[in-house]
């Protein structure tokens, strides 16, 4: 397995060290791709691309690994070429919409690219649904030379994901119709009779979908399941985004019984504390959100005379409670995540489990499993201890007290006081020492944004708000991570299998995307495949205007994390082995390692069957996309609902994408994302460069990831979760040509004149 921090080390040539994977990969596909190229085997690839013996092992590697993916094949003659793109099996993928409403496949593990689906060529997939795709190559012209371009053609299906979808109740000419939420259909559908389920127009329902729409039939048929309420009502949202992403919500009858019976069986704790290490004296605290109540990990933090330290991350034994198999557990696996929305919380475990037994509470007795770190000054484990233990929490803070505590320099009102304040700001020492060393060793750190909604008395949403990231965040995300690692290297080196947190390594290609508008933003990146050189780029532009920009076309090169079998290594942390293992509660990956640690420690062994356990990675992943996309509507939808009485204030945004249809733009101060129109940008022809995440104009005008502009809230379109800005003003560049005759653009884009404003000079700028 490559070690990450070799990445910025090997590069191809005859000479020196091994040349990295990676960009071994992107020379290699360019080679196969390019005009004239004929099957060679590999020792004849390995000359072609000036490899020497270490190289050529590495090539070898390579070529194992896309053919596995099914990206190259081997000839008659044992040459490899691409794989031909008319495969008849195709390859299994899950079709999807990203977050411009395109049509997109993300393929299955372990290559999990995300290619796009031309127009037409998706068999009527829907969002979620299984798919077998063919990868189109082809070869375009670009002002940098020929590149290869891939896309996805469906050409099967495997499983339907959903039938059911969200809508609201219309007549149209007296025949009642439901227009479905969100960009996924084009058309309404037809339903039966609405006095059926006592539904009338304006209500918000649930669907199923009995005929899909199609070439002889746009509209299709669907049968009305269950009445929500009207558009617009309290807590309807709500019940849309749970009906639409299919989520789980009431526990079964069989689960429930189980865990109050483990709830009633934990008041004698006797039995539970035999054999544990008593923590029970320690200054353990607990800092989480303020209205958090499933408290997943405690730590303590001792430094002695001579700055060595000692870490203790508790972690709630989950497992100690529930146990495998059962009813509880069993729905636990099905669920795979807790749900975190606005104002309501969808457990993993009832209650009973999450929110007491296993809950880390102040002043009661728990149980855990305990990660112990000996350090040295510089924050080198010297030492790492794995026990199951017994620990009551000293005090709960918020991230707020905790924030206050950190920054207090005046000593404590009474003894406990000043001591959990210097224990705190020792912490904040700690975590400062970890930082600085994952930051040595690669780790790169995106500052992405999350939106935050406030709410009135009455529960009613009255603004929202970017969140603010404290030093307390920090501290407590460093200590997860040393013991998501720690735990990660045990298992692995003691060959144990195990679920990981794995973020493969990005596609050269896109780095080098990402380098080229690096470059246009007006900063050097001269080796975007150097993750040293990416981290001190993230390091520079840090609360800079352009630091935002920066940071999401980095995100937009990357891969997802996901859970998997193979020690593929945490391509953004510059780990070679991760896992989650701090939040047993709400993550089920979390309890399996869990599970997998103990019977390690106790048995001397923990087999599993790595296909199962494959399996039940993917579908983690699949849950943990789920929770994530039902969050992120029910952000969008209440947030619109707030603008929608908004409609002419003005905001100061930041363009986050760019496409031939417009641009996107993301508020700084208030959490909305819209779409400025092409149309609205101006009279002019525009050129579209993909990768530079650029729209340019043929009179010099640029839009560019990360431009500052002005915009006005232009229309809210709740249904279909859609948001429309106005542009107003955008701040000037000096790089943008005064001059308005430049070239014509490869693949111009014109805009149209805006309806009732003639113009007295002809344009003549896309002729």
């Amino acid at each position: 397995m490559k070690d990450p921090m070799d990445d910025n080390e090997a590069k191809s040539g005859s000479t020196g060290s091994p040349p990295d994977k990676g960009t071994l990969e992107a020379s290699l596909l360019d080679l196969l791709s390019s005009s004239g190229y004929k099957p060679a085997r590999p020792r004849i690839l390995a000359k072609n691309l000036g490899l020497n013996e270490g190289g050529y092992q590495v090539l070898r590697q390579v070529l194992r690994s896309l053919e596995q993916a099914g990206r190259v094949a081997q000839g008659p003659n044992k040459g490899y070429e691409l794989a031909a793109p008319d495969t008849k099996a195709g390859f299994p993928a899950v079709f999807a919409k990203d977050e411009r409403g395109r049509e997109i496949v993300r393929l299955g593990q372990p290559d999990n690219r995300v290619l796009r689906v031309k127009s037409g060529e998706s068999m009527g997939a829907r969002p979620g649904d299984e798919v077998l795709v063919r990868i189109v190559r082809a070869r375009v012209p670009t002002d940098r030379g020929p590149r290869t371009i891939e896309t996805a053609k469906v050409v099967g299906m495997a499983r339907r994901q959903q039938t059911k979808f969200v809508g609201t109740v219309y007549l149209r000419d007296g025949d009642p119709r439901v227009r479905l939420d969100g960009a996924m259909f084009s058309h309404s559908v037809r339903v039966g009779d609405l006095t059926a389920k006592g539904a009338k127009p304006g209500d918000m329902v649930v669907v199923e979908i009995i005929h899909l729409p199609g070439p002889d039939d746009s509209h299709g048929t669907g049968v009305i399941l269950e009445v929500l309420g009207g558009r617009g009502e309290l807590g309807v949202d709500l019940l849309a985004v749970i009906r639409s992403h299919d989520l789980p919500v009431e526990f079964p009858p069989a689960a429930m019984e189980e865990a109050h019976r483990i709830a009633q069986a934990f008041n004698d704790q006797t039995p539970y504390l035999l054999g544990r290490e008593d923590f029970t004296t320690d200054q353990t605290v607990t800092i989480d959100p303020a209205d958090a109540k499933d408290f997943d990990d405690a730590v303590l933090v001792r430094r002695d005379e001579k700055g060595h330290w000692l870490l203790k991350v508790h972690i709630a034994d989950v497992g100690a409670l529930v146990p495998p198999g059962g009813p509880l557990d069993r729905e636990a696996r099905n669920r795979a995540t807790s749900v975190y929305l606005p104002g309501k919380v969808i457990p993993m475990f009832p209650e009973a489990i999450s929110n007491a037994v296993a809950s880390l509470q102040e002043g009661q007795v728990r149980l855990v499993q305990t990660v112990l770190l000996d350090l040295d000054p510089e924050g080198r484990v010297t030492r790492r201890r794995f026990v199951s233990g017994a620990i009551k929490v000293a005090k709960r803070l918020a991230y707020e007290q905790a924030q206050t505590l950190i920054d207090q320099k005046e000593p404590g009102t009474d003894a406990f006081d000043e001591s959990l304040r210097l224990h705190l700001q020792a912490m904040r020492d700690l975590a400062e020492i970890l930082h600085k060393r994952r930051r040595r060793r690669g780790s790169l750190e995106l500052q992405m944004p999350e939106a935050r909604l406030d709410f009135d008395e009455e529960n009613k949403v009255s603004g929202a708000h970017w969140r603010t990231h404290l030093v307390a965040h920090s501290v407590i995300e460093e200590f997860m991570l040393a013991a998501n690692e720690a735990v990660a290297e045990e298992l692995e080196t003691s060959r144990i299998p195990f679920i990981h947190r794995a973020h493969p390594d990005p596609d050269p290609f896109k780095l080098r995307g990402f380098g080229r508008f690096v470059s246009r933003v007006g900063f050097e990146l001269e080796h975007p495949e150097d993750r040293f050189e990416v981290g001190r780029l993230l390091e520079r532009t840090k609360g800079k205007p352009e630091g935002r920009a920066i940071h999401f076309a980095l995100l937009r090169s990357m891969k997802k994390a996901i859970y998997t079998t193979e020690a593929v290594g945490h391509y953004a942390l510059a780990a070679r082995y991760y896992c989650h293992f701090t939040s047993p509660i709400r993550r089920y990956p979390d309890l399996v390692v869990h599970r997998q640690l103990t019977r390690w420690h106790k048995e001397g062994r923990a087999g599993a069957d790595l296909v199962e356990l494959e399996t039940l990675a993917e579908h983690c992943s699949f849950c943990e996309r789920r929770a994530e996309a039902s969050e992120r509507e029910l952000v969008k939808r209440r947030i619109l609902a707030y603008l929608a009485d908004r409609i002419g204030e003005e905001y100061d945004a930041i363009i986050t994408g760019v496409a031939d249809y417009g641009i996107f733009a993301q508020g700084t101060t208030m959490p909305f994302e819209g779409r400025v129109h092409i149309s609205g940008l101006g009279e002019d022809w525009f050129s579209l460069d993909e990768d530079g995440h650029e729209l340019t104009g043929r009179r010099g005008k640029r839009f560019r990831l990360g431009d500052p502009l002005k915009v006005t809230i232009m229309r809210v379109d709740q249904e279909r979760l859609h948001l429309d800005l106005k542009l107003v003003s955008r701040e000037n560049r000096e790089q943008e040509s005064p001059n308005p005759k430049g070239p014509k653009p490869r693949y111009p884009i014109k805009t149209k004149r805006p309806k009732g404003k003639a113009s007295k000079k002809k344009d003549r700028g896309g002729r």
